[in-house]
């Protein structure tokens, strides 16, 4: 057997209000959308990663969703442009990321990432 997919699923009493930010902000393509259920996510090959933690590193709590970039600059630059909240960061941290905070529609809060090279 071997897992196929991992889909993290975070509950929204407004599931339309993810459309702003998953999509249109990060640029995630709808995939499904049937009302009560919306999935966003990419044409292109994703790993299948889960991950568990103690903290979220450098002394920061544990994010709910973790987001790779090809950009961070142009995703910090969305995030700003949109009014959300930077709640930390943009960070270089020592495991060789850059990195901020923010909080989704839903409380959520994402770490937005990009691996540096």
């Amino acid at each position: 057997m071997k897992v196929n997919r991992i889909v993290a699923n975070v509950a929204a009493s407004d599931v339309a209000a993810a459309k702003a930010f998953y999509r249109d902000i990060l640029g995630l393509a709808p995939l499904m959308d049937f009302g009560w259920v919306a999935t966003y996510g990419s044409s292109e090959t994703m790993q299948v990663q889960i991950s568990f933690a103690s903290e979220g590193g450098s002394g920061t709590p544990v994010p709910d969703l973790s987001i790779e970039v090809d950009d961070l600059d142009e995703a910090l630059h969305r995030m700003r442009a949109a009014g959300i909240v930077i709640e930390y960061g943009p960070a270089e941290e020592p495991w060789d990321v850059r990195r901020f905070f923010v909080r989704d529609p839903f409380g959520r809060l994402i770490n937005i990432l990009q691996h540096r090279s």
